[in-house]
């Protein structure tokens, strides 16, 4: 129990230092984790419902979940064959659309969310 306990509590360290290297290292996450942080100061500010909490929580985290993924995918993909090789830029893509899915659907989801607290009828 005691090595368990132990293997968890280091996981957790390294995914903490991974989530510190993340927001302060790569500029994509930076603005996607400052853009999270103005969305939540908004959901105070307006007094959002708790299932406009939940569903912008869940989209924020899907955005920053999908972009680190993209990130190590470029990272991985730059390690291997740091010259340019179109497979390789292939996949960076395909990991770069996964992104922009997430993205359009969170902006979705925040339009819906706000849009009205804006624009009110």
């Amino acid at each position: 129990m005691k090595k368990f306990v132990h293997g968890r509590l280091l996981s957790m360290k390294y995914a903490l230092k991974g989530a510190f290297l993340l927001i302060t290292t790569e500029h994509s996450i930076m603005v996607q984790f400052a853009t999270s942080c103005v969305v939540i100061g908004l959901g105070f500010y307006f007094d959002i419902s708790k299932q406009d909490w939940i569903n912008q929580t869940l989209v924020m985290a899907m955005v920053l979940g999908i972009e680190s993924m993209n990130t190590a995918v470029e990272k991985m993909a730059d390690f291997i064959h740091p010259d340019f090789n179109a497979k390789i830029g292939f996949i960076k893509d395909i990991a770069a659309g996964a992104v922009t899915f997430c993205a359009i659907a969170a902006a979705v989801l925040f339009a819906l969310i706000y849009f009205p607290y804006f624009f009110p009828a």
